[in-house]
C-alpha cells in the first residue's frame, strides 16, 4: 500500500544496511534509490548519556553519507536501548545477549532512535523519538531458549520487538515501530514535510 506519492526527483538514500529499516519504510510506500550503510564507530563516549548518544551517532551517520550524495534526501538512525544511564550493545555474543537479557529481565528500559533526515539543499532536520518497553520476567530456559534461536545477534539490547522476544514484552508506551528501528509516523512526518 503506498501512503503518500513521490512528489521529488531528487535521489533518496537511505544510511542504514538494516533490513528492518528497509521493510518499515516498504510500509510507508518509500523505496530507498540508494542503500549506503554508514560503517562508523559507534563506540559510546565517556559517560555519554543514551539520549546524546542517539543524537550523535543517527547524525554522523547522515552527515558521512550525506557527503557521498550530493542533493539527495539522505535518512540515517541509530537505535539505542537503555536502562536508566546505561547503553545496552548491540549484542555481538552469546555473552552480551545474556547480559541484556537478565538487566531487562523484569524491568522498564527506553528504546531511543535518532532520525536524521539531510534535504538536498543541505539543511538537516534531526528528532529523538523514545518509547518505553516494559519485560517480564524471565525464567532461565526463556532466555536459553532465546539464546538458542540467535535473534539477538547485532540487536541492540540484545532483542528484537518484531521477532521471538515478544513474547517477553507485555507492555510498551509510545511507538513500536520506533523499537524495530525506525518511527514510521516522525519519518512521515519529515518527508512530506519536507517535499519528498
Amino acid at each position: 500500500m503506498k501512503l503518500f506519492s513521490r512528489q521529488s526527483s531528487a535521489t533518496f538514500v537511505l544510511a542504514s544496511g538494516s533490513p528492518r529499516r528497509r521493510d518499515l519504510l516498504e510500509q510507508l510506500g518509500v523505496k530507498p534509490d540508494v542503500i549506503d550503510p554508514a560503517n562508523i564507530d559507534e563506540t559510546p563516549r565517556n559517560r555519554e548519556l543514551p539520549l546524546d548518544y542517539a543524537k550523535r551517532i543517527s547524525l554522523e551517520k547522515a552527515m558521512l553519507i550525506s557527503g557521498r550524495h550530493d542533493g539527495a534526501f539522505v535518512l540515517a538512525a541509530d537505535t539505542v536501548v537503555s536502562v536508566g544511564r546505561r547503553i545496552l550493545p548491540k549484542a555481538e555474543d552469546e555473552h552480551d545477549a545474556r547480559d541484556c537479557l537478565s538487566l531487562l529481565s523484569g524491568r522498564r528500559h527506553r528504546v531511543l532512535t535518532g532520525h536524521v533526515l539531510v534535504l538536498p539543499n543541505g539543511k538537516v532536520i534531526k528528532k529523538v523519538v523514545t518509547t518505553a518497553v516494559k519485560f517480564k520476567r524471565l525464567h532461565q530456559n526463556e532466555i536459553d531458549a532465546y539464546i538458542d534461536s540467535q535473534d539477538w545477534q547485532g540487536k541492540a539490547g540484545g532483542y528484537a520487538i518484531q521477532g521471538g522476544a515478544a513474547v517477553f514484552i507485555p507492555w510498551i508506551g509510545g511507538s513500536y515501530t520506533n523499537v524495530v528501528g525506525l518511527s514510521l509516523p516522525e519519518v512521515a512526518n519529515m518527508l512530506v514535510g519536507n517535499g519528498f
